[in-house]
């Protein structure tokens, strides 16, 4: 993974501004994060450290994630071990990805002792551990792992902590250039796997960095390479930058990445560019945990909606069939002179055929010829009102389809407390039961759209749930404000609360209006606008829900870094 050892000493190092600094608060926004907010020489400032399988990592931020209501065991233990505490030291372990947070605190009883809070980021065994560093005893982690689990190292409380095995690697600050040398097989290859396999803290893409330096030379210009990257780390000279390939996949270090192809974007700490690489990531990693159960649900719910169509086409094709029975009771109203009580079949010209062929019709010899013509005048009845309820059904559950895979774009998108405000939406609607009293309390809450800036400065309102959407469209913009949507895809409402603007607020408007939708990862995205008077909302409607005119369409393909850029416009 990025986050190696030299991110880790990075990260530790601008860290060192909270020594000293006193615990004030400690959240867990998901089972595996904590955020402590430390204070120290009259400012807060956030530290987060993360035990996530996949975006596990440590360093400051700048982002006060939403919190559960209720916190968690780990965290109210945190709270009463270390809430008020002195941070007296941060340490990064040799050159691993361990950091060990020494704290100063009191017990229950007054007396002042000492905790060790340790941040193991070693991918899925990742893990945040509380110990009490006199009896090297764990009180509690993130993560407990017993015996079953791993037979070398336990994680539980009153166990002895016992460190993740060493690898045996070389210290890469420290080695000298025979050392380095010797520790090659320049006849084997793969030297960058070779020089991640020999030296601590060195990621993949560091590793591939330095043998890109020193291009297809000889043994020194590779010593050289790595001496003058490990010089940087050990001065403290460090590059913070983001690559996005242009296969969309993006790396980050602390080191220029000059042998990887696309953006690359530059960071003034180490802090910021990981804010920049995960918080997005993240934020969508514990929504999607959140919304597991939403989106099996809503998705049941299509398919149903999606079957229940077909079977309704079917009938039309059977109900036209009947179509038939028409003509049959028109021709025995019609011959009824010629057809007995008791005959079974009767013998007519059909000519309502061009051609005029004699047809046999089917009797039930027990009616009469009248009863047998009103016989077919009621399965034909009967078939056209099939035909026109089965088509109403079939509208109804395109609506249903239509505005159902609307709420999962936006579920896509959306943050916690927006999925809160699409449940409520969803009980309101009749698709999920109520949850209960927090419901009543969240229905006080009026829609709150977010608000970015153009690079023009001119705000860009989105809609980020379809109360939000109402909400914007119907009772916050004003009726010469121009309105954006994806045209016939399912996602977000967007205002430009401006009656002039130039090409660049609206492209960026239309980027907004691409990005929050289904088509997020698609190109050439098309996206209607048109003035808010020209948009309407039907009698009856979903939330949601808009008809409109007078619109003109532009096609835009939504890019990440643009997005970033009017989200960081925004907060600041």
């Amino acid at each position: 993974m990025s986050f190696d050892g030299l991110v880790t000493r990075a990260a530790v190092r601008e860290m060192q501004m909270l020594v000293g600094g006193r615990i004030n608060k400690i959240y867990q926004p998901s089972e595996n994060e904590l955020l402590l907010q430390v204070r120290v020489q009259q400012r807060n400032h956030l530290l987060l450290i993360s035990a996530h399988p996949s975006y596990a990592r440590i360093h400051l931020t700048r982002h006060m994630t939403e919190n559960p209501l209720e916190p968690p065991m780990f965290c109210m233990l945190m709270r009463k071990h270390c809430e008020g505490g002195i941070i007296t030291a941060i340490e990064q372990v040799d050159m691993e990805r361990i950091v060990h947070i020494h704290i100063r605190a009191r017990n229950d009883l007054g007396d002042d002792v000492t905790r060790l809070l340790i941040a193991e980021i070693m991918g899925r065994h990742s893990n945040i551990i509380l110990t009490d560093p006199e009896s090297n005893h764990i009180i509690d982690a993130v993560r407990r792992v017993s015996h079953a689990v791993n037979r070398y190292r336990q994680v539980l409380p009153g166990v002895t902590y016992r460190r993740p095995p060493t690898q045996d690697k070389h210290h890469p600050l420290t080695a000298d250039e025979a050392t380095f040398i010797r520790s090659l097989d320049f006849n084997q290859g793969r030297l960058d796997r070779q020089i991640v396999d020999r030296f601590a803290g060195i990621s993949p893409v560091v590793a591939k960095e330095i043998v890109h330096r020193a291009g297809l030379g000889e043994r020194s210009r590779l010593w050289q390479a790595f001496s003058k990257v490990m010089a940087d780390i050990r001065e403290h000279r460090y590059q913070p930058t983001i690559v996005v390939s242009p296969e969309q996949k993006a790396f980050f270090s602390v080191v220029a990445l000059t042998h990887l192809k696309g953006d690359a974007q530059t960071f003034d700490s180490v802090s910021s560019c990981l804010d920049a690489f995960f918080h997005g990531k993240a934020e969508r990693d514990r929504v999607r945990q959140q919304t597991l159960d939403l989106v099996r649900k809503l998705k049941n719910e299509i398919e149903k909606n999606e079957k229940k169509i077909q079977v309704l086409e079917r009938e039309i094709r059977e109900a036209e069939k009947a179509e038939n029975a028409r003509i049959y009771g028109e021709l025995l109203t019609a011959y009824m002179h010629q057809i007995q009580r008791g005959d079974r079949v009767a013998r007519v010209i059909n000519y309502y055929d061009p051609e005029a062929p004699e047809i046999e019709i089917p009797l039930d010899p027990q009616l009469t010829p009248s009863e047998n013509a009103q016989r077919y005048f009621k399965r034909y009845n009967k078939a056209k009102a099939t035909r026109q309820w089965n088509k109403e059904q079939m509208e109804k559950a395109q609506q249903d389809i239509t505005y159902l895979e609307s709420v999962l774009a936006l579920l896509e998108n959306a943050s916690l407390k927006e999925v809160e405000q699409i449940r409520e939406e969803l009980e309101e609607e009749g698709w999920l039961r109520p949850s209960g009293k927090g419901t009543r309390k969240r229905k006080k809450e009026a829609p709150s759209p977010a608000v970015y800036h153009s690079s023009e400065g001119i705000p860009i309102l989105v809609g980020k749930n379809n109360k939000q959407n109402d909400y914007l469209t119907h009772h916050l913009a004003s009726s010469g404000d121009t309105w954006l949507h994806t045209k016939d895809i399912p996602g977000s409402h967007v205002v430009i609360r401006a009656r002039t603007f130039g090409e660049q607020t609206l492209h960026e408007a239309a980027m907004l209006a691409a990005y929050f939708s289904k088509a997020r990862h698609s190109s050439q995205v098309p996206v209607d606008y048109t003035l808010v008077k020209y948009v309407r909302k039907p009698s009856g409607a979903r939330p949601g829900f808009v008809i409109y005119d007078h619109q003109k369409t532009l096609y835009v393909t939504p890019d990440e870094s643009v997005i970033r850029q009017l989200t960081e416009k925004a907060r600041s």
